[in-house]
């Protein structure tokens, strides 16, 4: 790996209209900027991201997720802008790719293409249809030229089609040369980044354009550009498990986060919704069912299913309604309208309807364990901590908040009593 790479975020995102900083806003499950930081830890060793607004929460973040990563924080103050941003940052290598924090749909692949040929600097470009509201980049003789803002440009300029997709890729040796000489001698007071182009082309050397698609280098600004850049990354990582054989009913209706992962033939209906490290092994999870970082093998789950953090689903049938919290089960039925949280239940055994474990005291979680071939009744409360043991029948209705030993049947309930002819004293009719 013989590039640097720095990642500009440190700016404050006011168009988010958000008090969380806007390269921490979610893409499928993951910041946009940790999207940004894997896209270059496939090409690079040295990675530094420059810093500012909420930098220390920005930085703990990344710190939690990332080892290895360097931090610079920008003197945003003496220094604004995108080239007061590369003030005092160094790099290892040769080369430096200098990229957005706002950038989560960058990939590997287009990365690569800046890092071809040995052109002082490889700048990004995109080629629209209507380049309106963007500044021009003017490419003469396959090479560029200047960039020219919208506001400035004459006639023939405005038809140019190429504009700047803000990444370039920059030797060493220019960016110590050209960032210190920057100045903010412009309407905004600001040091942009895009001087030193002009720069280097004042000076004769070679900036080179790489055309690159606009929905790679498409910058978050606003949550509505948020909400497009999901669909986008919603589409990439449906298509890549549709791909590898996980069937979806309407995948349009269906939500897949960026760190789950599926094997063997599963079936996705519509509605449903992956959430965080879930890892699904050739089960079904039908309608509008919600997985949570859980581990579900050959199973089925749902329609209406919710399975939450820490649960694994062995050969097991999760039908609709029914609720799994930090489970394990392994050959279990729970048809319907239930509730399992902190439990352990082996194979054979039977939930029946409106069953659920009292886990929680109001201070502490408790463990429940529930062994081999168990029938539970319907509306049946499993009081925690309590170990029910295998081949045990347990009552429709019943409380259970103690040890049962094998081969038991449990029953608490009270006598039912008839009044006869109630109902007319009551109401006063016959």
């Amino acid at each position: 790996m013989s590039i640097s790479v720095v990642i500009l975020a440190a700016g404050q995102g006011t168009r988010m209209k958000s008090s969380t900083p806007k390269v921490l806003h979610e893409i499928s499950g993951k910041s946009m900027l940790f999207h940004a930081i894997d896209a270059a830890q496939k090409i690079s060793d040295d990675i530094t991201i420059v810093l500012y607004h909420q930098a220390e929460r920005i930085q703990k973040e990344i710190e939690a997720h990332y080892n290895g990563v360097h931090f610079h924080m920008q003197d945003a103050v003496q220094f604004p802008g995108t080239g007061g941003a590369m003030k005092g940052v160094s790099v290892k290598h040769t080369k430096a790719l200098i990229l957005n924090g706002d950038m989560p749909l960058v990939t590997m692949q287009a990365l690569e293409s800046l890092m071809q040929g040995d052109a002082d600097i490889n700048m990004s470009v995109i080629k629209m249809d209507d380049p309106s509201g963007y500044g021009r980049v003017v490419i003469i003789e396959g090479n560029v030229h200047e960039i020219v803002e919208e506001k400035d440009c004459i006639p023939a300029q405005k038809e140019i089609q190429t504009v700047n997709a803000g990444v370039y890729c920059v030797k060493k040796e220019l960016l110590d040369s050209y960032i210190p000489a920057l100045n903010n001698d412009n309407a905004q007071a600001e040091y942009y980044l895009t001087d030193i182009v002009k720069m280097a082309v004042d000076e004769g050397k070679t900036v080179h354009p790489v055309i690159v698609k606009e929905e790679e280098f498409k910058g978050v600004n606003s949550k509505l550009d948020l909400a497009h850049a999901e669909e986008i990354m919603q589409r990439r990582i449906k298509t890549k498990w549709m791909k590898a054989g996980v069937s979806m009913r309407l995948p349009e209706t269906i939500y897949i986060d960026s760190k789950a992962t599926f094997e063997g033939e599963c079936i996705l209906e519509n509605g449903v919704s992956i959430q965080g490290i879930s890892h699904i092994i050739a089960s079904h999870i039908k309608t509008n069912s919600v997985i949570e970082d859980s581990h579900i093998q050959n199973s089925h789950v749902g329609p209406m299913g919710r399975i939450r953090p820490d649960t694994k689903l062995i050969d097991t049938h999760i039908g609709n309604f029914v609720e799994v919290k930090k489970s394990t089960l392994t050959g279990v039925k729970a048809g319907h309208l239930a509730y399992i949280g902190d439990a352990s239940i082996d194979e054979g055994t039977n939930i029946g309807a409106g069953m659920i474990t009292c886990n929680y005291d109001g201070k502490n979680k408790y463990q429940t364990v529930i062994g081999k071939n168990v029938f539970i009744g319907s509306d049946t409360q499993i009081v925690a901590p309590v170990t029910i043991a295998d081949d045990v029948i347990i009552a429709a209705g019943t409380t259970v908040n103690k040890d049962v030993a094998k081969g038991s049947l449990v029953i608490s309930r009270t006598e039912m009593k008839t009044v006869k002819n109630f109902f007319y004293k009551f109401f006063g009719t016959k």
